[in-house]
């Protein structure tokens, strides 16, 4: 399996409800966020509904790890620190973009990698300002002059992939869009399993983040 950055619609109710509950959410912006050190590549991840792990035990965590043995450049990681259910992408979105101008302005040479599993590639777009989520009550958006900053977007199992939205087109050339064959979440199988297989698409993640970061 590898990259689809193909946008799939899905006739399927179930996943487009699924869609429409990630993304009506509302929040209150948390404590401001303080940089961590500084690195080379900071990869902030928003982790799936419950998703166990530091950053995720389906993504976050073994995308780390491989990027850390694979990239030629310091990595440091980031949890996005939200709830993580279907209420709380604006808190997501909230933090993540906190932590990015935090980080950005105490590290002015650090790249950020943005990557997003179920739930979380939801607050992904939610910070990009992808249309759907853009104008709803509580979402924070990365504000104009981070986006450059910004050198990769990985998205796993993506429920707005479902519905035929994609990121705005200034990180179009720079994401990554991965959907498991027969997800129902982020295209239009029918195997719910399929949703928790995404360690396949991680060596493709990471080398389509080597050939995006300075």
């Amino acid at each position: 399996m590898g990259d689809r950055k193909v946008v799939l619609r899905t006739r399927w109710p179930i996943v487009s409800a699924f869609a429409v509950l990630l993304i009506v959410a509302s929040a209150v912006l948390g404590p401001h966020a303080t940089a961590q050190s500084c690195a080379a590549v900071d990869l902030v991840v928003a982790r799936g509904t419950q998703e166990p792990g530091y950053l995720g035990t389906f993504v976050g965590d073994p995308l780390y790890d491989a990027m850390r043995h694979a990239l030629p450049m310091s990595v440091q990681a980031y949890p996005v620190n939200y709830p993580a259910n279907l209420t709380d992408v604006g808190t997501g979105s909230a933090d993540l973009v906190a932590h990015v101008a935090a980080q950005a302005a105490a590290c002015p040479d650090e790249e950020f990698i943005l990557a997003g599993y179920s739930l979380g590639a939801g607050v992904v777009h939610a910070a990009l300002g992808t249309g759907i989520v853009a104008g709803l009550p509580g979402m924070v958006q990365l504000p104009g002059d981070l986006a450059d900053r910004v050198a990769v977007v990985l998205l796993f199992g993506d429920p707005l992939r479902s519905i035929g939205w994609r990121v705005p087109d200034q990180y179009l050339a720079r994401t990554a869009d991965f959907c498991a064959a027969g997800d129902p979440v982020c295209g239009g199988g029918i195997n719910p399993s399929a949703h928790a297989r995404y360690d396949d698409f991680i060596s493709a993640a990471v080398g389509f983040s080597a050939e995006h970061v300075s």
